[in-house]
């Protein structure tokens, strides 16, 4: 039996839709290396379009792509296209200022 704590990572929106339409579960547990994993390269290794991602939630905060996920976090990503109003109350459009996220992916 394994003593890693398990990362539960759901997909929203668009994202969700892109996961079921290949067949795919829209939220998973997955387990995260010792060291961590960024959010940017756990979308990766989803396979998910990384220019349809407008934040992730780790932990109920919103943060970049740049973010480092630990074991035991509840990831959530967020798709674009998120109706302005609700960006701001979210925190959605400065998590994406603030790292330059769609410049460096």
């Amino acid at each position: 039996m394994s003593t890693q704590a398990s990362t539960t990572v759901r997909m929203f929106g668009a994202l969700h839709t892109f996961r079921r339409e290949r067949g795919l579960e829209p939220t998973i547990e997955m387990i995260i290396p010792p060291e961590g994993r960024t959010a940017g390269n756990l979308a990766r290794d989803l396979d998910l379009p990384l220019d349809k991602i407008e934040a992730v939630f780790v932990n109920h905060v919103v943060h970049g792509l740049d973010h480092l996920i630990q074991a035991g976090d509840r990831v959530a990503f967020v798709p674009t296209g998120i109706p302005g109003p609700h960006r701001f109350l979210l925190g959605i459009y400065g998590a994406g200022r603030q790292t330059g996220m769609k410049e460096s992916m």
